[in-house]
């Protein structure tokens, strides 16, 4: 039975914290930067209405070589849902999955990572050129699933500006100690005439890393009463990934059109429950190999027609393949399979006396299949179709702002034939009689007053609606995860997830200081979410106190959160093009439903940071503080609080070149960090003492 508790809480509980807060070392002018994100037209950074950070080329430069979530982990609101250094996807204020919307130059990835946590992002954030995150749900350009928020990855790969004075690109490249790991990756932008072609690529390896300490928690041992093995090397955790890309379009005075290719490659270990088994279980660990094919066309350019006066479309095709196979016996056990595109059209609306404003339509359809003897969902086809508006009135002194989109989904599942499991059976399940055509229509829409009292000071508040149909995996699970080591079902009869919240926001800067402040609460009916039953069963699902596989199980009910995250920085000297800033960040979620805890919900952080800057040098010192979180849900346990201290100094050697050459110490005082955000918190804590030397050349 202590087997049967330890395997449960590997996969019920948190997340590890590997990247510091990128986005914070930015200069205080920067709130003036246009959004690309939030909606077709242009809005500055300093006057949107919810909270956005942006993380720029030089930042994803010196930023670790590690997946989407670990590159934003830290940032005030974000967590990764990290399940071994080779998959994590952002949590953005408590909220994960589906929830989160990730793109790729304003369209979907049509991956399979939004469905499971160990399922990696097709897309490595040192492709971009920045990268925008939307916190909370009023980003409706991009669907009413966006619940918890957007994070945009922008790349040139389609260019849509020529090369200024001839070819342009980058070069970077690093290593680090702790996994003992390399990264590089190469960017060119060449053209001749109104022809513009860009070539890139991306390569990463890393081995197990060290942890600051063992690998499994005291917290864990203690409630199950196993021998942890020794040594302080996260076993399985190793990386290795490859991605290259070319693209060219065509551009001209008043717009462009372009097609870019793009393949990604990678094999990553998941990390296991490094105990002493009495009785070894019957599989063994597990890695996944990911492949994708990206095909994007893009275009843009002036219109003259009535209202509008711009129209812009992307049509993203992906074709995307992962196995989970065992590392011992090389036997596949589960295979994903995700074809398919999705694709968007806006018009631009001509700005009249303050007044922007755009209509837009958006469209997927993509077949999604498991296939092999542990294949838990169906094929299903799903089709989407979505058409909004966002507008916006701008009088300087204050303003208001709207928008209202339509969204319909329909899936298509293959349920003739199919078994139905007994732990499904014994939640009331039958596929025989299940609805294998769901249809979900949802309605979201968003508004905001905001007020400039002064030059310096902005407010705003801001309420939205937003509806999001279940994902197939919430519908249509039945079986076990070997990436997960759970058996989880879902329930067909699930209706839409309903949000409705309200968000106050407050800015102010001044030659020397800059704040910004949100306050959120956010009430959920119908919340979806995964929860152990305490059930234990065996790969046919069959409830045997002596199975290996917890049973875990979508449920709905309701839910509330609420918290805020307020930052700031004050330059304590500067002159000369040299400055010294002290910068500070502290963010705070708490959710509910019907009056118990959500399992996973982030604790309180809190971050420090010194920040020097000048043409030749550049260098901070930051420490950052994580709360214990001691309010979990059931089988879930609590996780101790950590502080970690990181540094990091650069050095431009020409004067006349962008060349940077860095050294960066993370977690140096070696700390043990288990991050609540993770399934996987009690089996691999975060990388201990970790060492990076590495370069990056912009051209």
């Amino acid at each position: 039975m202590n087997l049967k508790i330890c395997l449960l809480s590997a996969v019920s509980a948190s997340t590890l914290a590997t990247a510091p807060a990128l986005a914070e070392e930015k200069p205080l002018n920067e709130v003036s930067e246009v959004v690309v994100t939030g909606a077709p037209y242009a809005v500055s950074l300093d006057s949107t209405t919810t909270s956005v950070n942006i993380v720029n080329r030089a930042q994803l430069q010196a930023a670790p070589a590690v997946g989407l979530g670990d590159t934003l982990n830290g940032m005030p609101g974000l967590r990764s849902t990290f399940y071994g250094p080779g998959a994590s996807r952002p949590i953005i204020r408590g909220l994960s999955g589906p929830r989160v919307q990730v793109l790729q130059n304003g369209v979907g990835l049509v991956d399979a990572s939004s469905l499971s946590p160990d399922h990696a992002v097709a897309s490595e954030p040192s492709e971009a050129t920045r990268i925008e995150v939307f916190r909370g749900p009023a980003t409706l350009a991009y669907g009413g699933s966006a619940i918890g928020g957007v994070v945009n990855i922008i790349d040139d790969r389609v260019p849509s500006s020529a090369a200024k004075d001839g070819p342009e690109g980058h070069l970077s490249a690093s290593y680090g100690t702790a996994d003992d790991s390399y990264a590089a990756s190469a960017n060119l932008k060449a053209g001749k005439g109104p022809w513009v072609v860009v070539l890139d690529a991306v390569k990463r390896r890393s081995q197990d890393y060290e942890a600051g300490g063992r690998a499994v928690s005291d917290i864990l041992t203690d409630a199950t009463g196993e021998t942890p093995l020794p040594g302080d090397r996260v076993l399985n955790s190793d990386v290795s990934l490859e991605a290259y890309g070319v693209g060219a379009s065509w551009i001209g005075s008043d717009g462009y059109i372009g097609l870019s290719v793009k393949r990604t490659e990678t094999r990553y270990g998941v990390p296991f429950p490094q105990i002493v088994f009495t009785t070894p279980p019957e599989e063994g660990p597990v890695y996944i190999d990911l492949k994708q094919t990206r095909v994007d066309f893009r275009g843009e350019r002036g219109i003259e027609l009535g209202l509008f006066d711009r129209a812009r479309f992307s049509v993203g095709y992906a074709d995307y393949k992962h196995a989970e196979v065992e590392v011992a016996s090389r036997a596949v056990g589960t295979v994903f399979r995700s074809e398919g595109a999705e694709g968007r059209v806006e018009l631009v609306q001509r700005e009249r006396d303050g007044w922007q404003g755009a209509v837009g339509f958006q469209g997927l359809l993509r077949d999604l299949e498991a296939i092999g003897d542990e294949a838990f969902i169906p094929p299903v086809q799903i089709d989407e179709l979505g058409v909004f508006t966002l507008q916006r009135l701008d009088l300087e002194s204050w303003g208001l702002e709207g928008g209202l989109r339509l969204d319909r989904r329909r899936l298509d599942a293959s349920l003739v034939g199919r078994p139905t499991s007994p732990a499904a059976r014994a939640n009331g399940l039958n596929w025989a009689s299940a609805d294998a055509n769901p249809s979900f229509t949802n309605v979201s829409a968003s508004g905001a007053v905001f007020w400039r009292p002064t030059t310096d000071t902005f407010l705003s508040l801001s309420a939205a609606r937003s509806s999001r149909a279940p994902t197939e995996f919430e519908l249509f699970a039945d079986g076990p995860h070997a990436g997960t080591g759970a058996y989880e079902v879902g329930d067909p009869t699930f209706r839409s997830e309903k949000v409705t919240s309200l968000e106050l926001t407050a800015r102010w800067e001044n030659d020397r200081a800059r704040a910004e402040a949100h306050v959120y609460r956010a009430r959920y009916n119908g919340f979806i979410e995964q929860a152990p039953t305490g059930d234990m069963v065996d790969d046919a699902g069959v409830i045997d106190p002596d199975g290996e596989l917890p049973v875990f199980l979508f449920t709905q009910s309701d839910a509330t959160f609420y918290g805020g995250e307020i930052e700031g920085s004050y330059a304590i000297w500067q002159g000369a093009g040299r400055s010294l800033s002290l910068e500070a960040a502290y963010d705070y979620v708490h959710g509910k439903t019907n009056g118990a805890a959500i399992a996973r919900i982030p604790p309180w952080s809190f971050t420090g940071r010194l920040v020097w800057a000048s043409p030749r040098y550049d260098g901070q010192l930051e420490v950052r503080r994580v709360g214990e979180q001691d309010r979990v849900t059931t089988f879930e346990l609590p996780t101790r609080g950590y502080t970690v201290v990181n540094a990091r100094i650069s050095y431009k050697p020409v004067e006349d070149r962008d060349l940077r050459v860095f050294l960066e110490g993370r977690n140096l005082t070696d700390q043990v960090v288990r991050e609540h955000a993770s399934f996987l918190k009690d089996i691999a804590p975060s990388p201990g003492r970790t060492v990076r030397v590495g370069l990056a050349l912009n051209f």
